[in-house]
């Protein structure tokens, strides 16, 4: 079998560089996507320089990897920036100052550059890669959210919206990605040792606070099944729309909260109503599949 093909996005460093070295140590190819190189030369790599809340930059970025190696079979979209931005403490008492236009990088970076990233890895993945031994399409995306996509995190709020933004894209992508071949899937680290954090914060927990790198790769592989590639049905077998936290040495699993019963505009009749009409307003929807499945 030849060799599969990842694309990793922030993966000069941190969790992006340790989920590279552990698919290089399983014979993996691959795309290592950051603004700067990483510090030490891998084999089987391929580095490109990408700004990813850029479509254009995205956009030729995951060309170049497929026409590396003619085909795509997982992308982590991990990426990620802390808040560039602060409401409250910015506000004057002087009402001819109003505040100034928020710096919005954080949301481009975290959660626009995501949202770019999954329908690029989606085209890609769905190609015929047959004549580069790939058995046919699909493929498998995990998204780096956080825990703050979970919990509140009053002093990046910024981080915290794009991450909470992140968890809802995936879960309400599951189903639709499913019907196509294609798993999307989030990780949601807890405290870990990377460079997003500003200089020297870090330096003030103690370590039992952070959590191993190990348990980040660990919710990696759970979602994804990185080990077992060559099983025929590695994609179908696969999770979906699912959000994993690694917190210390734990895998915790979070599930959407059930709708109330009161919520009766979301009753399986009403649900074929709701993808009637965004079907049939948006013509480009690949929902066809998924429709029949549900007998609509």
């Amino acid at each position: 079998m030849a060799p599969p093909i990842a694309v990793i996005t922030g993966a000069s460093s941190g969790i992006g560089l340790a989920l590279t070295k552990y698919l290089l140590e399983r014979k993996w190819n691959v795309v290592m996507a950051d603004l700067n190189p990483p510090k030490e030369s891998l084999d089987s790599t391929m580095f490109v320089k990408c700004d990813v809340s850029s479509w254009d930059d995205l956009a030729s970025m995951f060309q170049k990897a497929y026409e590396w190696q003619g085909r795509l079979d997982f992308c982590a979209l991990n990426a990620g920036i802390d808040d560039r931005d602060d409401i409250f403490n910015s506000i004057s008492s002087d009402w001819t100052k109003p505040p100034k236009k928020p710096n919005m990088k954080t949301i481009d970076v975290d959660l626009i550059g995501p949202y770019y990233g999954i329908k690029l890895a989606a085209h890609y993945m769905s190609l015929d890669s047959t004549s580069a031994g790939k058995p046919k399409p699909g493929g498998k995306i995990v998204i780096t959210a956080s825990a703050a996509g979970i919990y509140p995190i009053p002093l990046c709020p910024q981080y915290g919206m794009a991450k909470h933004g992140l968890v809802g894209l995936v879960r309400s992508l599951g189903p639709v990605a499913t019907a196509v071949n294609i798993k999307v899937n989030a990780v949601c680290p807890n405290l870990v040792a990377t460079n997003i954090a500003p200089p020297g914060m870090l330096d003030k927990f103690k370590q039992e606070q952070f959590t191993p790198m190990n348990t980040i790769l660990r919710c990696f592989s759970e979602l994804a099944d990185l080990d077992n590639i060559k099983d025929e049905d590695w994609v179908e077998k696969g999770k979906a729309g699912a959000t994993v936290e690694g917190n210390l040495e734990e895998l915790i699993w979070h599930k959407a909260p059930a709708r109330p019963a009161t919520a009766a505009h979301h009753d399986e009749e009403s649900e074929k109503h709701w993808r009637w009409a965004y079907v049939e307003r948006n013509k480009n929807f690949a929902m066809k599949d998924w429709l029949e499945e549900k007998g609509n």
